[in-house]
């Protein structure tokens, strides 16, 4: 179960990286809000899973979610690089991410 609010811990980064851009650095009420609340809620589903996921794992794991999905964002919505080089780095969080979460104990 850790590793699943982790992920939605995870998601919630992703969002509220996205909502940075999207309330123009928080100068936008409502957009900002919204990001703010994702960072809460965020923080509150990571303190849930280091609770039973040792925290350097989980920390790791929280982090590169929100890279990946950042970056995917970035691409997908803000029309940023997706050279093959970058493409290639986030694979790797991706490989670390899985790794980690393949060698801890559920």
């Amino acid at each position: 179960m850790a590793w699943i609010i982790l992920l939605f811990a995870g998601l919630l980064e992703i969002a509220w990286a996205v909502g940075l851009k999207l309330s123009n650095g928080l100068s936008r009420p409502l957009p900002a809000a919204a990001t703010i609340v994702a960072m809460i809620a965020s923080m509150a589903l990571l303190a849930v899973a280091v609770r039973t996921l040792p925290l350097g794992t989980a920390y790791a794991v929280w982090t590169g979610i929100g890279a990946v999905g950042t970056v995917l964002f970035g691409i997908l919505l803000f029309g940023e690089s997706a050279s093959a080089v970058r493409l290639a780095c986030i694979t790797l969080i991706i490989v670390g991410i899985v790794g980690l979460h393949v060698t801890e104990p559920a």
